[in-house]
């Protein structure tokens, strides 16, 4: 459901997403130059693929099933220059649990809804510890300006949360046709993933836009210049164009940035003045002062969170 306000121009942007995906992280410097420069003149709806069902079947071996995904996913911040963990400690569970909390999140509004989805992305990609747990990924969303934490929790356990997420996931799963056959000029060309039933959900992340003239789809992991002529294909001038800032504004705005990122959305001398460098298997990622204090990975933190109690595991086997 995560939208943000617009459509001035009649276009929807459809992303497929999940939390957890690490082509999705890896997109992020892109699309968030894309929502900035959008911002405004388009609907922005995100759909949460889940990536990692409940009904998977469980890895016989654990151990080298996450040693594969770790090799894998280094593979992907190769191509991406996106950071990865130092070490992962499994490979997630289950999507639901980030993905019921990323859609309850966006229920606070838009900038909360982008600030918690962020966390829940860093749980595995910078921290190495998926928030593959309710738990955990209520957790990770802890101190993020504008949070009621309480509601949080509420609308993640609510069914009007848990149909919206049901819906997303079926929606991936009924891709446009041209994302069936795969495309060049990617690393990562996009070509729908075929599910255990015979039937296919989009690649993440997958963009689709939709407008009165038709649509396009930007399946995979992709440049800005692709991702921008669909945009103008679908309506010309939708984007704003350069949308830098000021580094310390940049670092502000965002309060979390990779390299990738603040190259695209930050302009002037790197690092601004007390921006907190926080050490990962593949390049810094950098914090505001604010967003450190309160973030598990910055230095001088207790690392992840970790709740009380035995995990809550009802968001596998149920949905």
């Amino acid at each position: 459901m995560g939208a943000e306000a617009g459509d001035v121009a009649g276009v929807e942007v459809v992303e497929y997403t999940d939390p957890l995906c690490p082509w999705s992280w890896g997109a992020e410097p892109v699309l968030r130059r894309l929502r900035a420069e959008s911002a405004g003149r388009v609907r922005w709806r995100r759909v949460y693929a889940v990536m990692f069902d409940h009904d998977d079947d469980p890895p016989p071996d654990p151990a080298a099933e996450t040693a594969w995904y770790t090799r894998y996913v280094a593979g992907v911040t190769e191509h991406t220059g996106a950071p990865c963990a130092a070490r992962l400690s499994r490979v997630a569970a289950s999507s639901w649990p980030a993905s019921l909390v990323a859609e309850a999140a966006a229920r606070q509004g838009a900038e909360v809804g982008e600030a918690v989805l962020r966390r829940l992305r860093e749980t595995v990609f910078v921290l190495g510890e998926p928030a593959d747990t309710l738990p955990l990924a209520l957790a990770a969303a802890r101190g993020v300006p504008g949070l009621d934490p309480r509601r949080l929790a509420a609308d993640a356990a609510s069914p009007q949360v848990l149909r919206q997420v049901r819906a997303d996931r079926e929606e991936a799963r009924r891709p446009v046709p041209e994302v069936l056959a795969g495309q060049t000029g990617s690393p990562h060309p996009g070509r729908a993933k075929e599910t255990a039933d015979g039937g296919h959900r989009y690649a993440l992340p997958t963009l689709l836009l939709r407008a009165p003239v038709g649509h396009r789809a930007v399946p995979g992991w992709r440049s800005y210049e692709e991702y921008a002529a669909a945009f103008d294909a679908v309506r010309p001038g939708l984007l704003a164009g350069a949308v830098r800032l000021p580094a310390a504004a940049a670092l502000e705005r965002y309060r979390s940035l990779t390299d990738p990122e603040r190259l695209l959305l930050a302009e002037g001398s790197w690092p601004p003045p007390g921006a907190v460098r926080v050490p990962t298997g593949n390049g810094p990622l950098w914090l505001h002062p604010a967003e450190a204090a309160q973030h598990p990975a910055a230095p001088g933190t207790a690392g992840p969170p970790v709740p009380p109690g035995p995990p809550n595991e009802t968001s596998k086997g149920v949905h």
